[in-house]
């Protein structure tokens, strides 16, 4: 149900009703409100979610010239990569708290500015260390984008496409990597390396301006969507619980680090892929992005896909998100372990198209499962912890991992081995589901004093405190 406005009164619900029969006679006047603007919402934060992950992934098209041109071992190339994944990771918790307490449309708006402006400091980079130093900028402003977008995201939405809507928008990442590796190996090739980074940089300044126009504090409050009664996250959104309770929770601790180990091998997939055609398909760099696109683009739709699969399957009961979850993993790992061993050839081609739909298909139904365990007031603190998961256990982890092992053992090598991450995340995921329900009532306990809690304070991006409307509490008599 969507928030309304403070200037309009608050229309109760069927249960209300039977409350204030006054209601029935008189029913308060509510604005009309598009039903548009929240898929405007997904589709800005979802386009600068693109440009993050264009202006990250760009890098990998262009390792050929790098590695010839500044004469750099993989081990070199992958840090170019992992010191991205890895600010995100450091940072990603502080700037999520920092944007839940500032104004999380300003935090997204300066993330952008800042990502966009060090990719062309990565254009004029005149040496490894030059680039080295643009990446970290470019790291640091990618840090909490993934998980404050998805949680201004889940704000207009329902809970009920919450896996659905998680699963896509982080398939994004896929989506931009796609992009920015095919159309950075184009433009590596026509025009210079250069150019490839100083065209994701301009396409991410183009999108900060559009999500400036769009996408205001006050349009989201007025949008927001409450949770409904007999919701697993019908809680008081007006309520502050302590941040301590991002890592009380067991279950919520599971679904951090299997959703961060999923994403071991997707981030292999991402930054090798390229290199991988190149070398051993005797692929040209533009040829070998365009083909590892085709891949990243398959790793993209297995998250929707996964995501829209998950929320069908666990409709009727929550804690099968978990299941899927490990199923997708079982898979992934299986097919790209296989297929790497395999001689050059279309069975290897099909096995590993295989194990990358499926590769980061666990990404919904994990961020689902955090939304649903934490509580409203610390949403985007705790998405950001499950992002920081990601970065540090899969996609600064994975990548240079595996370019420390290609040092030594050769890349497809290398490549074989990264599935079994796959290993820990399912022995996670599978410890989650058992601890599931016990997690449920503990964060049920959040809310028992909520009417009269000390904590319970006015948040002016939230509706319930205007003069005239009733708390979610009153709504759920």
């Amino acid at each position: 149900m969507g928030l309304p406005s403070p200037s309009t009164d608050v229309l109760a619900d069927t249960t209300d009703l039977d409350a204030h029969p006054a209601a029935v006679d008189h029913p308060a006047p509510t604005r009309r409100r598009s039903k548009l603007y929240p898929w405007a919402v997904f589709a800005v934060t979802f386009g600068l979610l693109l440009s993050d992950y264009m202006s990250r992934q760009v890098l990998s098209a262009v390792f050929p010239y790098l590695k010839s041109e500044w004469v750099v071992s993989d081990s070199q190339l992958a840090s170019l990569t992992s010191v991205v994944a890895l600010m995100v990771g450091l940072l990603t918790f502080p700037l999520s708290l920092l944007a839940d307490r500032w104004g999380r449309v300003k935090s997204l708006i300066l993330m952008a500015i800042l990502w966009s402006v060090a990719t062309l400091l990565c254009a004029v980079a005149g040496t490894f260390e030059h680039m080295l130093g643009a990446r970290f900028l470019v790291g640091v402003g990618e840090a909490a984008y993934g998980s404050v977008g998805i949680a201004v995201v889940l704000t207009v939405f329902a809970p009920r496409v919450h896996a659905s809507l998680s699963g896509a928008f982080m398939a994004g990442g896929s989506f931009g990597s796609v992009i920015g590796v095919s159309l950075g190996g184009y433009i590596a090739v026509h025009l210079s390396w250069r150019w490839s980074f100083a065209a994701m940089a301009v396409f991410g300044l183009i999108l900060v301006a559009l999500f400036w126009v769009l996408v205001t504090e006050r349009r989201l409050a007025e949008y927001a969507v409450e949770d409904r009664p007999g919701d697993e996250t019908a809680l008081n959104p007006v309520l502050r619980v302590p941040i301590s309770t991002l890592f009380t929770n067991p279950a919520v601790l599971c679904a951090y680090v299997g959703g961060g180990l999923q994403l071991f091998t997707a981030a292999v997939l991402l930054a090798w892929l390229p290199s991988f055609f190149n070398r051993y398909y005797d692929m040209a760099p533009d040829r070998a992005g365009a083909t590892a696109s085709a891949f990243v683009l398959l790793v993209a739709i297995g998250m929707v896909v996964c995501g829209v699969i998950t929320d069908r399957v666990g409709l009727a009961d929550a804690s099968r998100r978990w299941i899927t979850a490990v199923v997708y993993c079982a898979i992934s790992l299986v097919t790209l372990a296989a297929g790497f061993r395999l001689e050059n050839g279309v069975a290897q081609l099909v096995l590993i198209a295989i194990g990358s739909f499926f590769a980061g298909g666990s990404s919904g139904p994990t961020a689902a499962m955090v939304a649903s365990l934490t509580h409203p007031s610390v949403r985007a603190t705790a998405l950001g912890t499950l992002t920081v998961a990601n970065n540090l256990l899969g996609l600064a982890l994975g990548p240079f991992v595996v370019g420390m092992l290609a040092d030594r053992l050769g890349l497809v090598e290398a490549m074989a081995l990264a599935p079994l991450a796959y290993v820990g995340a399912v022995a996670a995921l599978l410890l989650g589901r058992r601890l599931y329900p016990s997690s449920l009532r503990k964060l049920a306990t959040l809310t028992q004093t909520a009417p009269n809690s000390p904590s319970r304070e006015f948040r002016p991006d939230r509706t319930d405190d205007a003069p005239g409307a009733r708390t979610s509490t009153e709504n759920n008599r």
